[in-house]
């Protein structure tokens, strides 16, 4: 085991212990723990709540689900991209917009999304209800080879390409308004690399510590909030390897902050069971997942009911810093009803079962009060 930051290395188990703790801070208001996180993904299930809302009631102090959307336009934050779909401090937009979609519109597109533009703009708000009826665009093949909405697919276009931004949420559905995001104030090829370097260290603060691996799919994964950039990312993650305090760990070279020491003992544990949502920072990396806690997790909300092994939306089960099997949650008359599965067997002592306990009356006031 060999680390480039003059300190004592760490082993596997000092990682595992920092890769937990400096994620899961002491709880605080919202905004600032999105500020904190940098980024909280998003995923529309609700199984038994979304996972934005899944991983923010870890770090915001009495947060219920629904939080989010519900105080989104008091907070400087914003829906947006990164490495995936999500919320994030507005101040990072600028990193990414002007945002160039690396797919280009044809003309009868572009026509097309100015009209809705101008349209947005008179009305100020809009729903897309609103857009569909003035326009009647019809239905298009999605991603997924299904048929969608072809008012809903274009604004989202528009938004990725950072001509409408959504504005709030109506029972979960975005409402959209115009948004002009001004030039990089330095566009030259020194600005750009500044720019990709510090996408590099949002994205190195947020999922640290990395294995090698890791950190370049996260790079490549940039691609989706800076298509742009994506030549510049390469060139500031090479370079972030040489910066970034690193250590060979059992085959492995792990990343992280060089501010930051994984052997401290400031990264101390607490005796808390917590259900995690599957895109929680702590498990969101399935090869550090493996590398960290010896199993492999999956998610199998779009596996076949007959394959999955998890479950349609298994919430990894964490306690103390050891991730020990997962559970599926679901609510019926206002009671909790948690099916769990470990990755060996329950732990039998005491103190889980009342840490669990605990868990399990936290996540039903989340819910109930939501």
């Amino acid at each position: 085991m060999c680390c480039n930051a003059r300190m004592a290395g760490p082993d596997i188990d000092a990682l595992r212990r920092y890769a937990v703790a400096r994620t899961l801070f002491a709880p605080t208001t919202l905004g600032r723990a999105i500020a904190r996180l940098g980024f909280v993904q998003a995923d529309p299930i609700r199984a038994p709540a979304r996972a934005q809302d899944l991983t923010l009631r870890h770090r915001v102090k009495d947060y219920v689900a629904g939080d989010l959307e519900r105080r989104y336009t008091r907070l400087p934050i914003e829906e947006d991209c990164l490495v995936n779909y999500g919320f994030l401090p507005r101040e990072h937009l600028t990193l990414m917009h002007p945002r160039e979609a690396a797919k280009a519109w044809d003309a009868a597109t572009r026509r097309k999304a100015q009209e809705v533009l101008e349209f947005v703009q008179a009305r100020g708000r809009v729903h897309p209800r609103e857009v569909e009826g003035h326009f009647a665009h019809g239905r298009v093949r999605n991603y997924w080879g299904g048929s969608s909405n072809a008012a809903t697919q274009l604004l989202d276009g528009m938004h990725y390409r950072g001509m409408l931004r959504v504005a709030r949420r109506d029972s979960g559905t975005r409402v959209y308004e115009a948004v002009d995001y001004p030039a990089p104030v330095d566009d030259s090829p020194e600005g750009r690399a500044q720019r990709a370097a510090a996408l590099i260290e949002l994205v190195v603060r947020k999922y640290a510590p990395l294995p090698a691996p890791s950190l370049v799919y996260l790079t490549r994964l940039l691609r989706y909030g800076a298509p742009h950039l994506a030549a510049e990312a390469q060139a500031a993650m090479r370079t972030a390897r040489n910066h970034l305090a690193s250590c060979h760990v059992d085959g492995t070279t792990w990343f992280w902050p060089a501010d930051e020491n994984p052997a401290s003992r400031r990264w101390s544990g607490d005796e808390q069971v917590r259900l995690l949502a599957p895109f929680d920072p702590i498990v969101w990396d399935r090869r550090r997942f493996a590398l960290l806690w010896g199993w492999g997790y999956k998610f199998e909300a779009y596996t076949p009911a007959a394959q999955r092994r998890f479950g349609y939306y298994a919430l990894p089960l964490l306690w103390r810093d050891q991730v020990v099997g997962w559970a599926n949650v679901s609510m019926k008359d206002s009671k909790l009803l948690p099916v769990f599965g470990y990755a060996a067997r329950a732990p039998r002592d005491a103190a889980f079962k009342a840490a669990l306990d605990d868990e399990l009356q936290r996540m039903t006031r989340f819910l109930a009060r939501g």
